[in-house]
């Protein structure tokens, strides 16, 4: 059977951003952690994702906050509340894709730089074949200790191809050099022209440009809520970065969900 993958971010794309709501939670004050002492990382040349997991680890050691656990993470995402639209839209555009083209199938991936633990425990992560994000070791305690995976920039590119050659799910965990093995094209799961990726930040940049580049379909989404992120948003209508643009509005007959059908409807029609 012919395949489709839709691709999502998480954070500002399906759901407010996660990790701050959850940091607030835990008690910590979230403007100053990021224009403070994650930006300080930044001024002395940390890459950003490394730097806010770093800044985690030292919150959760300084006593001033409650203790960052895995259960503290899990528990947090098995609550967490989403952007319009959002609980059904994988049930509609599988109904749709199942009506229209029945000799397709959707599949749903996940890539974030957020916090994986928090991600796998969302009420939606059902949907997807695979999630891939940021993830920390922990003490024996539970606690946060070291960052264990990175999820970043050009990072999430990597498991675009991992989606392409079929290397997902827990088969193909801790074998990370797998993705880098030549695969005849033709041998291909699913391939990058019948993908479409949804993503609202500038980590999202690189998959974008790889999914348009090989005549698939980007689309950028944004915060109604928030006018100082419009500017970026913005910005990758005008650097060719995505497809199209729309606010993160996964609702019925929304300007985001119909141009998911219609992009679709183009690669199924590609595909036929």
């Amino acid at each position: 059977m012919n395949k489709i993958a839709l691709v999502f971010d998480f954070d500002d794309t399906l759901a407010p951003d996660s990790t701050s709501s959850f940091l607030e939670n835990m008690g910590v004050d979230v403007p100053e952690f990021w224009q403070k002492k994650v930006q300080k990382l930044l001024d002395e040349d940390w890459d950003p994702v490394p730097a806010y997991l770093y800044m985690m680890i030292e919150e959760s050691n300084s006593g001033r906050i409650k203790p960052i656990t895995r259960e503290a993470i899990e528990n947090y995402g098995s609550k967490l509340d989403f952007n319009k639209g959002v609980n059904t839209i994988f049930t509609r555009l599988k109904e749709y894709s199942a009506k229209n083209y029945p000799e397709i199938e959707l599949e749903f991936y996940l890539i974030s730089s957020g916090l994986g633990d928090l991600l796998r425990q969302t009420k939606i992560a059902k949907n997807f074949t695979d999630i891939w994000a940021s993830d920390f070791s922990y003490d024996k305690k539970g606690m946060i200790s070291f960052p264990k995976k990175i999820v970043s920039f050009t990072d999430k590119t990597r498991y675009l191809f991992h989606i392409s050659k079929g290397l997902t799910g827990k088969k193909y965990r801790g074998k990370p050099f797998d993705v880098n093995k030549k695969v005849d094209e033709k041998k291909l799961r699913i391939t990058l022209d019948r993908m479409i990726f949804v993503g609202d930040g500038y980590t999202d940049i690189p998959c974008f440009s790889l999914i348009r580049k090989n005549q698939g379909y980007a689309f950028g989404v944004y915060d109604t809520e928030h006018r100082d992120k419009w500017g970026r948003a913005w910005g990758f209508i005008e650097d060719g970065r995505v497809s199209n643009l729309h606010s993160a509005n996964f609702s019925n007959k929304s300007d985001l969900c119909n141009s998911l059908l219609m992009a679709i409807d183009s690669i199924a029609r590609r595909i036929q």
